[in-house]
């Protein structure tokens, strides 16, 4: 079992900057792929960004290219999403989660544990 906790969302003007943080805990980090997703009001859950167990393989939403950047710290169980230009579009609940493996994917059914999210609000 893996648990994920996620932080460091809240409220941000248009153009601002987060830094979301989720610490895993229980089993090994490793060897797990970690991705973030986000659920805005009324529409489906959305992949933003992945990355692979060795650090060297991301993958991103198109939406979030060159804006948003996913990051990992192996040696201290947690993974990074660095949110710059935001948009009011960008507001939803941000969740981390975790697959087994070593392959970046986009499917939110690839994933097997979930955090609880936390809520980035961009305003304009």
């Amino acid at each position: 079992q893996v648990q994920l906790v996620e932080s460091g969302g809240g409220l941000v003007q248009a153009g601002g900057s987060l830094r979301l943080s989720c610490a895993t805990s229980g089993r090994t980090f490793s060897p797990y792929t970690m991705g973030w997703f986000r659920q805005a009001p009324g529409k489906e859950r959305e992949f933003v960004a992945a990355i692979a167990w060795s650090g060297g393989r991301t993958l991103y939403a198109d939406s979030v290219k060159g804006r948003f950047t996913i990051s990992r710290d192996n040696a201290q169980n947690t993974v990074y999403l660095q949110l710059n230009s935001l948009k009011p579009g960008d507001t939803a609940v941000y969740y981390c989660a975790a697959r087994r493996g070593n392959t970046p994917l986009l499917g939110q059914y690839e994933y097997d544990y979930w955090g609880q999210g936390t809520q980035v609000t961009v305003s304009s």
